[in-house]
């Protein structure tokens, strides 16, 4: 592990992810030394979620914490971690096969038991699953469908940032910027207000992509890691930003947290106005 390394510690969970949290924070506790950043994915019902979440976590070299009492959910973690070689944690079934061993029953395995269903947590699952469906312009139609436009080149945090405001109930479409690929026609027919462009500073996005290659196992040094092509592609997107007339934010040294913030003040969405789960 290289010094000063961030590890990203996932906290998934069918629930509020209270639990899976509690245990990881214990845990991390020991280690002094590690520098950690906490992302949680709570009330995850769906394969289609899941599956967004565990390519997100891939991406990043996640550690996994999770409680989802679904076992085929669980089955779904499980599989994809092994085949991944990601560090990952049950903080659930366990728990619940000693009780089922004890009393010879078996657990109900539904969701959020102790957490009422309501039109908020319903406006967050479809909220997530339009991210997922949405990501990194898979399809161009939910340009004009969606809540917040995020555009910008790759590795600019731009699927991350779309979870991170579906975890809110904003419905997210999130379109890569290259220039040898055709902008799609819906993007020019977005309010202009809705759509937020990501930038970042080339020394940055250079040393980002070295590390994506490197985790590949691929050498650090590629066209994709060159710095007079970065230098190209955020020129670019400058200049369709500009075009657009839209917010650009520059994401190097912010954390998702602080670029979702700066998008919600934009949209005059002040973080207290945003629901936040309840634990």
């Amino acid at each position: 592990m290289a010094e000063n390394e961030q590890i990203e510690i996932f906290i998934i969970s069918d629930s509020s992810g209270e639990t899976s949290l509690t245990v990881a924070q214990t845990a991390v506790a020991q280690f002094p030394d590690l520098n950690v950043k906490y992302q949680r994915f709570p009330f995850i019902q769906t394969a289609s979620i899941l599956k967004g979440i565990l390519d997100l976590a891939k991406k990043k070299n996640a550690v996994l914490y999770y409680t989802l009492v679904t076992k085929s959910l669980t089955e779904q973690l499980r599989d994809f971690t092994a085949e991944n070689n990601l560090q990952a944690f049950d903080c659930i079934q366990p728990a619940m096969k000693v009780l089922s061993n004890r009393s010879h029953l078996e657990p109900a395995a539904i969701p959020s038991m102790n957490h009422s269903l309501t039109d908020t947590y319903f406006d967050r699952i479809s909220a997530m699953e339009f991210a997922v469906a949405y990501d990194d312009g898979k399809d161009p139609a939910g340009l004009l469908k969606a809540d917040i436009v995020i555009l910008g080149v790759s590795r600019t945090s731009k699927t991350p940032l779309s979870l991170f405001l579906a975890n809110r109930g904003l419905k997210v479409a999130n379109l890569p910027l290259s220039p040898k690929a055709q902008l799609p026609d819906d993007l020019w027919k977005v309010d202009s207000n809705k759509i937020i462009g990501l930038t970042n500073n080339p020394k940055v996005l250079r040393r980002i992509r070295q590390q994506r290659m490197i985790s590949y196992g691929l050498p650090a040094e590629s066209d994709y890691s060159d710095t007079n092509k970065i230098k190209a592609e955020l020129e670019y997107a400058d200049t369709i930003y500009r075009k657009i007339g839209c917010l650009e934010i520059n994401v190097a040294n912010k954390s998702i947290e602080e670029t979702a913030t700066l998008i919600l003040e934009s949209l005059n969405l002040e973080p207290a106005e945003v629901d936040t789960i309840k634990d």
